[in-house]
């Protein structure tokens, strides 16, 4: 027992405790900002992710539209519903079953 409160005395373990507690509760990047800070960058880092991919299927089919013919008049008649003069477009969009 006389230990701990010689341990509690000393000058540079209160020291150190403090700024311990100092640099885990109260300062600008504590421990909660920091969790805070990383969560933030995985989310990023995933949504940049996501547009890497998705940046890279657009420039394969600008490419495959500006190589091909064929390809751009099906992708404007399945995209955009474009169509000849002389025919008709239908629309079938299938929907789930209620229950």
């Amino acid at each position: 027992m006389n230990r701990i409160f010689d341990l509690l005395r000393n000058k540079y373990f209160l020291s150190v405790a403090a700024f311990a507690v100092w640099m885990l509760f109260f300062d600008r990047n504590d421990m909660v900002s920091q969790y805070e800070y990383r969560s933030e960058v995985n989310k990023l880092q995933e949504e940049k992710d996501f547009y890497v991919k998705e940046i890279s299927l657009v420039k394969k089919d600008l490419n495959e539209l500006n190589t091909n013919l064929n390809t751009a008049e099906k992708f404007a008649r399945e995209k955009y519903f474009m169509k000849k003069d002389n025919e008709d477009v239908f629309v079938i969009i299938k929907e789930a079953p209620k229950n």
